[in-house]
């Protein structure tokens, strides 16, 4: 009898609750929350091993880390390699956008400008995705609930940073690194909608392995002529920050690409929810940085993206409860 190539990875899905169909909203919001919760991390623990390495060569190494940390949730390597070259422009699309583009430039642009900047253009990522959903998708609309969430949601952005450190923005090469940061959200953005309507038959931990893979290796083998050759012993606290930082790479991604791929999802909602990381970041800059503590304008920011989310989600709930009614009559 022949096994679906498929069974054996769904059942890690299936063990973790993330293929059930009934109460998708809730399970979905429940996971989406837990992978931007992963992501949340990623900014202190960049820093940290920024400290020991070079930027291209340390995400290299991190993305290659990640795939590899993927492998044995996917499929055997026959499958493997059919699945990637029967969804070879998926996996191109993906690996060009989120993994090259996307961290080339955000790594770039982030050493070009203030933090607290550099905070606000990363934390508009879901405008811009909502806007780009929009455009290339017709049935992801930007409705008024979603408009009204992102406003609150880019306020307590601003108050999070503004809060954080003080806003500055004066020379053209902070402008310059503006522009990277914005192209790097619109690549994301453009690779979400690209996983959402072109990878519905494609296992996600062979998408989110193999793209992270190669991108992970065009980066690695770049750093070399980019920033030289770099040797010599790391001290411990870089291995447990570069092992953390891939091992949440690897898990943030494929949760993230199976609820991109669940029937209903909507791109733009599912990013709404990324608002989530500057709260995360702040609260655990005062829990590890030295000399980060909690402003008001910071806890302001924080209550006004909470608040904003659960509305918007309260809404949606009533709406589609208000269908389903309308729907059995």
């Amino acid at each position: 009898m022949m096994i679906n190539p498929c069974i054996r990875n769904d059942f890690f899905f299936t063990y973790l609750g993330l293929n059930s169909i009934s109460g998708v909203n809730r399970n979905t919001l429940t996971w989406a929350i837990i992978a931007c919760l992963l992501w949340s991390t990623a900014y202190a623990g960049i820093k940290i091993g920024l400290q020991y390495d070079t930027p291209l060569h340390f995400a290299g190494i991190r993305f290659i880390i990640s795939a590899l940390l993927i492998l044995p949730f996917t499929v055997k390597p026959s499958v493997y390699i059919r699945m990637v070259r029967e969804n070879i422009s998926v996996v191109i699309w993906v690996t060009v956008l989120q993994t090259l583009i996307n961290y080339s430039l955000f790594y770039l642009g982030l050493a070009l400008v203030p933090g607290a900047l550099g905070a606000i253009i990363v934390g508009s990522q879901p405008l811009v995705t909502a806007v780009v959903a929009s455009l290339m998708h017709k049935e992801d609309k930007l409705t008024k609930a979603k408009i009204i969430t992102i406003i609150f949601g880019i306020a307590g952005v601003v108050l999070i940073s503004a809060g954080r450190q003080a806003l500055r923005m004066g020379s053209a090469i902070e402008i310059i690194g503006v522009i990277m940061i914005l192209v790097a959200n619109i690549a994301t953005a453009t690779s979400n909608v690209v996983v959402s309507l072109k990878s519905k038959g494609m296992n996600p931990f062979v998408l989110s392995s193999s793209s992270l893979g190669l991108g992970g290796l065009i980066i690695f083998i770049v750093s070399f002529p980019v920033e030289g050759i770099h040797s010599g012993p790391r001290p411990p606290v870089y291995w447990i920050d570069l092992a953390w930082l891939s091992f949440m790479a690897a898990s943030a991604f494929s949760i993230w690409f199976k609820l991109l791929q669940r029937p209903g999802v909507k791109v733009s909602e599912l990013n709404l929810l990324k608002f989530i990381i500057p709260v995360v970041g702040a609260i655990l800059s005062w829990l590890l940085v030295p000399g980060e503590k909690p402003e008001w304008l910071t806890i302001s920011g924080m209550v006004i993206i909470t608040s904003s989310l659960v509305a918007f989600h309260l809404k949606e709930r009533d709406r589609k409860v208000i269908q389903d009614i309308n729907g059995s009559k």
